[in-house]
């Protein structure tokens, strides 16, 4: 990416930004691009040595560590507690980022209570709790912005995954709630819903020679989307040129749906 081409938001400088997820795929881009733009970083993980190359790397291209905070997002109690962390260690979080997920296939007739109780924790539980741990702290600052990431899936035809279909949708009623609720104390809430985006665990895992062709006969534009394509939308949401929207869902996904 040329950062010469595209915007720097002024009001990003300094700002607390926490992304869940943030050591790989969407999250690692969040956590790279939010440091571009002068933020203080913070972001959770369970996966420590990316986490941690991560942070070698952002701190190499920006100049500034992000701050890695070891957490499962399942967790409730341990997940609220990296986010206090974060608060007291960088001051009170001004952007929150809810990005973990796990889009792992399985059949309907395999998924048992476990299963399907795991993917829900995962995929959305996570959500509520974050922004509750967050909101005080941006009424202290006059407002704040929440962004959750939900997914196209939850409006194609797509099977093997209804724990997580299941989840994206959720968030999105979540979203509007939210918006409504906190919106007097000018905390925006929006969701942004991103197509099938090339991540590394993508490619490996899921975009195969049938999954190639589905994308173009469904796509309108024909380029491959990429974490840098949603994380710019996700940063505009974060900074005061969108300080009017709220309770809107952002779709990023080449003209899928």
């Amino acid at each position: 990416m040329s950062e010469q081409r595209y915007a720097r938001y002024p009001s990003l400088a300094d700002r607390v930004t926490f992304v869940s997820g943030g050591a790989t795929g969407l999250g690692a881009e969040f956590v790279t691009q939010f440091s571009a733009q002068g933020a203080r970083v913070a972001f959770a993980d369970i996966d420590e040595p990316a986490a941690l190359r991560l942070c070698d790397e952002v701190a190499d291209t920006s100049g500034a560590r992000p701050l890695y905070l070891p957490a499962d997002v399942r967790d409730v109690s341990a997940y609220a507690a990296a986010m206090e962390q974060a608060s007291d260690t960088l001051g009170p979080v001004s952007v929150l980022v809810n990005n973990a997920a796990n889009d792992e296939r399985r059949d309907s007739a395999e998924i048992d209570e476990a299963y399907w109780d795991d993917k829900i924790a995962v995929n959305l539980r996570h959500h509520f709790f974050a922004v509750q741990a967050v909101a005080a702290g941006m009424r202290e600052l006059g407002g704040g912005s929440i962004v959750n990431l939900g997914s196209v899936s939850a409006h194609i035809p797509l099977t093997r995954m209804p724990a997580y279909i299941a989840s994206k949708s959720a968030v999105e009623g979540l979203t509007r709630t939210l918006a409504r609720e906190l919106g007097p104390d000018n905390i925006r809430v929006n969701c942004v819903i991103p197509g099938w985006v090339m991540t590394e665990r993508q490619l490996r895992d899921w975009v195969t020679p049938e999954a190639e062709e589905l994308i173009d006969a469904s796509q309108s534009l024909p380029q491959r989307l990429s974490p840098a394509d949603v994380a710019r939308l996700v940063l505009w949401l974060a900074a005061d040129d969108s300080a009017m929207c709220t309770g809107q869902n952002w779709v990023v996904d080449a003209g899928w749906i």
